[in-house]
């Protein structure tokens, strides 16, 4: 008989509770240990102890996130951030040097253009907004020293759908790398890395850690040498997850499969009842047969995600009254929680995009579905939507 232990199962939901979460060797802890701790003895000068001598550049409890992280998206590396601006910083600064350029949304979230826009630019890195649902809109942005194509999808906050297939070979023709904004869809939804993607990027504050209680960024790749090199900016720079909240985005992704189930169900529901409301003249859900994007996010996504986004008759100020008149939903920025949050992007999350090519309508709401009672949730929007 073989002493060989079988190979472990490697479903999603199997990997999210155990993947870099071995039992604590000493003391037989199921859950793993808040290292809430700066620094580590040495066995001798040099002399490491388990490869730990400072939380910046490595601390245990961070280290079992990252390599659950890693496990989730397919990944070789994954490291985790104090933010997921911090998690874009980092990598801005790796991948760019003066003069070169990026591709981003014309739909990106409103941190990520004032990133660009207010951050990157100033040390000489230059960048373009493209419709990156569309291929040919892209490759018509492409400059000689693009060194990188930036997607979201689905997007935020106009939940636009692009093919993260095609425009990994479109990137790769371009000697350039695809970096994925996969938060709205998490990676129980979505693999990017395994559709051509060199990089996906995450806020964990959202369903990852899923319960509006911490902030925090991640990086997922599956090529050592950028992995090195992201490891070392993120020493550099020191913008890391602590290890209280490395944890608690630990303890939600345990639970994410089971949540994403529950989010993606009531969001097909909220999105059905807004179709048929007269007052309601669009509904941007991929869920739905009429989206532009559909069929692509049928294809890359196992299913449509939380969010939906809607306009409203009556322009801004109707869509503004809305928001306000909400129970359930709590106004609130933020989205991935268990609880349900409405908000205006054009005065709370994409503010810093106004005036610029990246402006979201006025008369646009934006939903983040929890997995509270539907018949709670459908209850509540009937009532706002008067």
């Amino acid at each position: 008989m073989s002493d060989q232990r079988e190979e472990r199962p490697q479903h999603f939901e199997t990997l999210a509770i155990h993947a870099g979460q071995e039992p604590d060797q000493t003391t037989g802890a199921v859950a793993v240990p808040i290292y809430q701790v700066s620094t580590y003895k040495q066995d001798g000068v040099g002399g490491l102890r388990g490869g730990y001598e400072y939380s910046r550049s490595a601390n245990p409890t961070r280290t079992a996130l990252e390599e659950n992280l890693a496990a989730l998206d397919g990944g070789s590396r994954g490291l985790a951030f104090a933010s997921g601006l911090a998690a874009e910083d980092c990598l801005l600064r790796t991948l760019l040097t003066p003069g070169d350029h990026v591709v981003i949304p014309d739909d990106a979230y409103g941190g990520t253009f004032r990133l660009f826009a207010k951050v990157v630019e100033r040390w000489g890195v230059e960048w373009s907004v493209a419709d990156t649902s569309d291929p040919q809109a892209v490759r018509a942005a492409l400059r000689p020293r693009t060194k990188a194509i930036w997607v979201e999808t689905p997007s935020n906050p106009l939940l636009g759908i692009s093919d993260i297939a095609v425009l990994a070979g479109i990137a790769h023709e371009a000697g350039a790398r695809l970096v994925v904004d996969n938060t709205f869809a998490s990676p129980y939804l979505q693999q990017p890395l395994a559709l051509g993607a060199d990089v996906v990027v995450y806020s964990t504050t959202k369903y990852m850690g899923g319960h509006s209680d911490v902030v925090g960024g991640a990086l997922v790749v599956n090529d050592d040498t950028l992995g090195d090199e992201l490891a070392f900016h993120q020493n550099a720079m020191g913008a890391i997850a602590g290890p209280f909240d490395a944890w608690l985005v630990m303890r939600g992704i345990k639970t994410l499969a089971v949540r994403m189930d529950r989010h993606c169900a009531n969001a097909a529901r909220v999105a059905e009842l807004l179709v048929a409301h007269p007052k309601v003249t669009r509904v941007l859900y991929p869920g739905l047969p009429e989206h532009p994007g559909h069929e692509i996010a049928a294809k890359q996504m196992r299913s449509f995600g939380g969010m939906v986004s809607f306009q409203v008759a009556g322009g801004e100020q109707a869509a503004v009254d809305i928001c306000n008149r909400t129970e359930l939903f709590t106004l609130g920025e933020s989205l991935g929680g268990v609880e349900s949050l409405i908000e205006h992007p054009g005065r709370m999350t994409h503010a810093s995009a106004a005036g610029s090519a990246l402006e979201v309508p006025g008369d646009l709401v934006r939903l983040s579905v929890g997995i509270e009672s539907v018949d709670d949730l459908l209850a509540d929007l009937t009532r706002a939507l008067g």
